[in-house]
């Protein structure tokens, strides 16, 4: 156990965690003020009538009125906090609580980056990264400091490998290597100035699907070797910025450009940023905390959980890209896409009086979207359709009529006709009975 804590806790250069703050906080910034002027904030919370959110987390709702433009107005200050380094603990950690409040609360525009989002957001905020290059060491709120321990690099570089192992293995299925879903994917793009018609070709198709797999397998252990270290920062340029323009998923690959940070010879990074700050010769110190148990078993707890979420679906009855169950908090990134069709019918059980629900009554088009083919959508909208009848004194039992396709194949009935929704519960960690099995000619 002591070389493990000596291995840890052993003081090492911090200049790429300083430099990850200064970017992190700009993404915050990004990320938090784009959402309110692309409009994102508006459709997504302030539109809806309610928004899905995590089962179990019910108590989160949007505030009222426009209240999230002021709580997203809020969360890039923290950015600018963080940037900073302006009470920088008390900006990353209200922007943790902040961000994943936001996350918890919405899943109709789910992302796994939001989830890594989130996970960085408390890693930063228990971090020393405000110790050299802000206004927390300019007006004397922190100590100056050139070093960090050992794990914090360690943290960093094991999540990101566990992002990355899972993104890649995930895409070993069938219709990732014949090209069926790349086809959809890049055939939306088509329309893209000058490169959408080069996505059209067969080697594009390929190199796609085949590089994304073995960049995602590769990339962490090349950057980690000295003789690999360049070709894989050129290959994650190239990667990175490819998805940016092609795929516009916001901030995520921006993020994964700033990673790079731990993976640079600190003294080449001190070298280039020393213009920034006042060189000083500060000796590296033993850091060896009187809670560094704790830490390490808050660090083992972490990646135990970190690595269970995406086996999950392994131990759940049916295939996950079907049932969707386990699919969340498991990297699972741009795999599959869904389309579908769905009706609610409530039965008033005293009077046996049937109607359909018009759901455009209750939901936007995205949110019906995602209803018509995810099934804890479906369950949590069936509670709500019960709460509101039981409110108005009826009882009542809903069934549903819904049919899937998965990568455009055949639409199949997809949750059972004959269960009263109204009467089932959620199963996180098994197989909810009423979503039927993947027919085999799917």
């Amino acid at each position: 156990m002591k070389r493990i804590n000596d291995y840890l806790f052993r003081p090492i250069d911090n200049i790429s965690l300083v430099l990850f703050r200064i970017c992190f906080g700009f993404l915050v910034v990004a990320e938090a003020w784009g959402a309110l002027i692309t409009g994102w904030v508006k459709s997504t919370f302030i539109t809806p009538e309610f928004t899905f959110n995590f089962i179990g987390f019910d108590f989160l709702q949007p505030l009222p009125g426009n209240g999230m433009y002021l709580y997203f107005f809020v969360m890039g200050l923290c950015g600018w906090g963080i940037l900073l380094g302006y009470r920088f603990r008390l900006s990353s950690f209200l922007f943790a609580i902040m961000w994943s409040a936001v996350y918890l609360m919405q899943k109709t525009s789910y992302n796994n980056h939001y989830y890594l989002l989130m996970i960085l957001a408390f890693a930063m905020s228990l971090s020393n990264a405000h110790s050299d290059l802000s206004l927390d060491v300019k007006q004397n709120r922190t100590a100056r400091s050139n070093q960090m321990p050992a794990y914090i690099k360690l943290f960093v570089i094991v999540q990101l490998l566990i992002v990355y192992e899972f993104a890649s293995i995930a895409k070993l299925y069938s219709d990732w290597l014949d090209l069926s879903f790349i086809d959809l994917l890049l055939g939306s793009k088509k329309n893209m100035p000058i490169i959408g018609p080069l996505l059209q070709y067969p080697l594009a198709k390929y190199s796609v699907a085949y590089f994304g797999i073995v960049y995602d397998a590769l990339i962490i252990p090349a950057l980690l070797y000295k003789p690999t270290q360049k070709i894989a920062i050129a290959l994650s340029f190239f990667f990175h910025l490819f998805n940016s323009i092609v795929f516009q998923i916001g901030i995520f690959p921006y993020m994964s450009l700033a990673f790079m940070l731990f993976f640079i010879d600190p003294t080449w990074l001190r070298s280039k940023s020393q213009g920034l700050y006042r060189r000083f010769n500060q000796q590296y110190q033993k850091l060896q905390p009187k809670n560094s148990l704790v830490v390490s078993l808050l660090l083992l707890i972490h990646f135990v959980v970190q690595l269970a979420l995406p086996l999950r679906h392994h131990f759940i009855q049916g295939d996950v890209l079907w049932t969707e169950e386990g699919h969340r908090l498991s990297w699972r990134m741009m795999l599959r896409t869904r389309q579908g069709s769905i009706q609610f019918f409530v039965t008033d059980v005293k009077t046996g009086r049937r109607e359909t629900v018009d759901l455009n009554q209750y939901l936007t088009a995205k949110q019906i979207s995602r209803l018509s083919t995810l099934p804890d959508y479906i369950w949590q909208f069936s509670q709500r359709l019960k709460k509101e009848y039981n409110e108005k004194g009826k009882q009542v039992a809903i069934h549903v009529k819904s049919r899937v396709s998965v990568n455009r194949g055949p639409y199949a009935e997809f949750i059972d006709p004959n269960v009263d929704l109204a009467d089932t519960e959620w199963y996180y960690f098994r197989h909810n009975p009423w979503i039927l099995p993947k027919p085999l000619s799917n």
